[in-house]
């Protein structure tokens, strides 16, 4: 994707939707940090679905201790892969309370320190939480920077790095965002919905996947 294909893209994704939010629900950085940490290799939906009941009676690290591991897993056992979530959530509480005062760091060292926390997490409290231009590439950003050819590259630190040089700075801060709702609605894995992709004229992927019968053109 050239450099001016770029802008256009992002004005693009800007005017469709100008300050897109992540889709987890929650009230404090806490439980965004929660809820992302419970997120991987679930859905939004699922975790949200858990969280609702969580929450209201434990949403904060010491609160989460008080709860108990074995009553932390029931709160939990709609999510995928929820006793192993469910331990590192644990300790991450452990070690929030213990070393960082009960308050979620403000940086990516200190939060990558946290069980369950890895740089895509961290990048994720970052943004949402702190304001920080990061991306956090998932496998729907991974998917979509490496079809479009916006920063294509073998692992997702290859494609956050990429991007960071190559996403305009107006557009960084809810650039991971908008890549995260254009894969998860419009550039899918299997048949990406390139007939009403209003973005598809900058996208370097070839052939365009043309209309299904009876569907209709973006426009």
């Amino acid at each position: 994707m050239k450099k001016d294909a770029i802008a256009s893209f992002f004005v693009t994704l800007q005017a469709a939707n100008p300050t897109p939010e992540t889709e987890l629900k929650y009230t404090t950085p806490f439980e965004l940090l929660a809820a992302v940490l419970l997120s991987a290799q679930a859905t939004d939906v699922g975790v949200n679905k858990a969280t609702r009941k969580l929450f209201p009676v434990a949403n904060t690290p010491q609160a989460v201790l008080d709860l108990g591991l074995d009553r932390l897993e029931g709160y939990l056992n709609t999510i995928n892969l929820y006793r192993n979530k469910a331990k590192y959530l644990y300790a991450a509480c452990r070690l929030l309370v213990d070393r960082f005062g009960g308050e979620v760091p403000r940086t990516r060292a200190e939060l990558e320190t946290l069980p369950g926390v890895g740089r895509k997490t961290a990048n994720v409290v970052l943004n949402v939480v702190f304001g920080e231009p990061t991306m956090a590439v998932d496998t729907h950003i991974f998917r979509v920077c490496n079809r479009t050819g916006l920063a294509p590259g073998k692992t997702p630190l290859d494609v956050e790095l990429k991007l960071e040089k190559r996403v305009p700075p107006e557009y960084r801060l809810y650039a991971h965002h908008w890549l995260i709702l254009h894969g998860r609605y419009m550039c899918v894995a299997r048949t990406p919905r390139c007939w009403q992709c209003a973005v598809a004229p900058y996208c370097d992927y070839q052939p365009k996947t043309p209309a299904p019968k009876g569907g209709r053109a973006a426009g």
